[in-house]
């Protein structure tokens, strides 16, 4: 599970068994849990962050949306 990013508390990942799916980025907190489509920027799953820290997260997402999309393409070679 690649870490691709690091944001103050924030880490972005991908797991590296889920190249059938639409490029995305994982986010973790401590114990809590996101996962966001990278086309176009979206939540997919939220697992404990309250709504404004997502609006944050996606903005780092967004301000960073073409370096993990690279990785994304050159890990799962797309």
């Amino acid at each position: 599970m690649p870490t691709i990013l690091r944001v103050g508390a924030y880490r972005f990942y991908f797991y590296s068994h889920e190249p059938n799916e639409p490029s995305h980025i994982h986010v973790d907190r401590d114990n809590l849990s996101a996962k966001f489509w990278l086309k176009p920027v979206a939540l997919a799953r939220n697992i404990g962050f309250r709504a404004k820290e997502l609006r944050e997260i996606q903005s780092i997402i967004e301000e960073h949306q073409e370096t993990l999309e690279e990785a994304w393409n050159g890990y799962f070679d797309t």
